[in-house]
């Protein structure tokens, strides 16, 4: 990914988590909030407790391709935050892109049909 569409300041990162929108799954939770540019940005993160640097940057990995396959779907205009949980390693990469698309639904992130 080119580095103006992804989060890397901890500022960001504090910011989304404390006032941006969550949704919560078994594989990951994703915050998102409005940002005044006009596309997404995307941060990634996993904690130390998921294992060790193998394990971490897979789920990240698997996390970036997520996005990358569904970033066609989302409404332009946020910044999201994916974090790693204990299952995103290990689960089926079908469940991600499921739960990816459950959770972004639920924050009103995906394209389509307008709610009146």
């Amino acid at each position: 990914m080119k580095r103006a569409v992804t989060l890397k300041e901890n500022y960001e990162f504090r910011r989304l988590y404390q006032r941006g929108r969550s949704a919560v799954d078994k594989t990951m939770v994703v915050y998102c909030r409005k940002n005044k540019l006009g596309h997404n940005r995307f941060g990634y993160t996993v904690s130390v407790k998921l294992g060790h640097a193998v394990v971490r940057n897979r789920s990240r990995r698997r996390l970036r391709e997520v996005c990358r396959l569904n970033a066609g779907q989302l409404k332009q205009g946020y910044d999201v935050i994916l974090v790693g949980r204990s299952r995103t390693a290990t689960a089926p990469f079908q469940n991600l892109n499921d739960a990816f698309l459950r959770l972004a639904d639920k924050l009103e992130l995906l394209k389509g049909e307008e709610q009146a």
